[in-house]
């Protein structure tokens, strides 16, 4: 395998994006590999690293399907539905709570 070209930070040539910068412009990496990296030097660390993949073999976002949309609307359903008291809180729970804060912290809410 040879070895990726490194660049400085914000110094990549045109032609190249972050998966990020790539959604921003409603592309995939299509599975293509890493084709360069970023770094940024840290002081105490090691530097920060960012993966670039080209554009020009990028693939348009895949639309979303009525299957899809119908699937993610029932997990966030299901991310804002207290299992104490079976009500959809208009919030995502809290996973370390696991409950909504009414539930979580009855005596709190009797006295507001």
């Amino acid at each position: 395998m040879a070895a990726l070209p490194v660049f400085r930070w914000s110094l990549a040539p045109d032609g190249y994006a972050t998966r990020r910068q790539l959604r921003a412009q409603g592309l995939r990496p299509a599975g293509q590999d890493v084709a360069a990296q970023l770094e940024r030097p840290r002081r105490r660390r090691g530097p920060l690293v960012a993966y670039l993949y080209r554009v020009d073999l990028a693939k348009p976002v895949r639309p979303m399907t009525p299957g899809k949309r119908a699937a993610l609307d029932r997990a966030m359903t299901a991310r804002r539905t207290c299992p104490n008291c079976r009500t959809d809180v208009g919030y995502c729970i809290s996973r370390s709570l696991g409950m909504c804060i009414p539930c979580a912290y009855p005596d709190e809410q009797r006295a507001a």
